[in-house]
């Protein structure tokens, strides 16, 4: 049920639809209280911050900047070894919406953009090549 309402709300999310006070911004915010949880036998660390990053970009379509950044700041706190694609991707998708958002030329705006700009995955381990 939980996996269920997470990729709802991404789908959404991805077609453009959505705002807090829409059934998807509901869906939006229940998602990251359900996968807010570590001790939830669903719960995956990417999960929550997929969730997180939706909730933002659901935000961001609301014009509430810092309900975004309160919703997307633990996705910019993980540590790099818990950067992974999927990840980076979904705060990406953060700082597009951003840069459509009426609030975008505002400090706070540019200076999200920016760490999302830094914001990078985990390198991976180096490897030799075979010879």
């Amino acid at each position: 049920m939980e996996k269920e309402l997470y990729y709802r709300v991404e789908t959404q999310v991805l077609l453009g639809h959505g705002a807090t006070g829409t059934a998807t911004g509901a869906a939006a915010e229940q998602a990251v209280a359900a996968f807010s949880d570590p001790d939830a036998p669903f719960w995956a660390f990417g999960d929550e911050a997929g969730a997180r990053c939706n909730l933002a970009v659901v935000r961001l379509h609301d014009d509430e900047l810092d309900g975004a950044v309160d919703a997307l700041r633990p996705v910019l706190d993980l540590p790099p070894a818990q950067r992974n694609r999927g990840i980076v991707v979904s705060a990406q998708r953060v700082h597009r919406a951003l840069g459509h958002s009426p609030a975008r030329t505002s400090h706070l705006a540019r200076e999200l953009r920016e760490e999302i700009t830094q914001y990078a995955p985990a390198a991976p381990p180096a490897t030799a090549l075979p010879r």
